[in-house]
Formats: structure tokens, C-alpha cells, sequence
């Protein structure tokens, strides 16, 4: 297990053993997201769509391929206009 400590200003240090892992470099973006078992995952905004398939999966939820996530977010985004 990588630990680290909070600082006061409510920032932490990603260990560079996590940091190398996630392929992380100064700039780049992560997203925490917590999933439906209260734990967080950090997950690094430089990695393709189809690496994170099934991260967010709760039982008995059929999963989406990319391209009905594709047409989706093109019906939402119509729906906007």
C-alpha cells in the first residue's frame, strides 16, 4: 500500500511510484470519481475511453459500447440545441 499525508491547504502529493503507474507528468489531468462502494478512484484523463469500460459497472447493468455511448451523447448534445 502508497500512502500520503494532507497538507493544510487540503493537497497531496501523488506518490511517484502512482504517478509513474498512471503515467502521470507535470499538467496532466485526473478525474476522482467514487464509485457505488463509497471508495475513490483516480483516474487519469490520458488514457482512451475503452481503458475505462466497466469502471463505474453496478450488477445487473448491462454495459454500453462506445459507439452507443457515441450516438448518447449526440442525442443529449441535440437535445441542448
Amino acid at each position: 500500500m502508497v500512502q500520503a499525508r494532507l497538507t493544510a491547504k487540503g493537497q497531496v502529493t501523488i506518490p511517484k511510484q502512482i504517478r509513474d503507474y498512471l503515467n502521470l507528468d507535470n499538467g496532466s489531468k485526473i478525474d476522482f470519481v467514487i464509485d457505488e462502494n463509497g471508495e475513490v478512484k483516480v483516474i487519469p484523463l490520458n488514457i482512451s475511453a475503452e481503458s475505462l469500460s466497466g469502471i463505474l459497472h453496478r450488477e445487473g447493468m448491462s454495459t454500453a459500447s462506445l459507439d452507443e455511448m457515441e450516438k448518447a451523447i449526440a442525442e443529449a448534445a441535440h437535445d441542448w440545441t
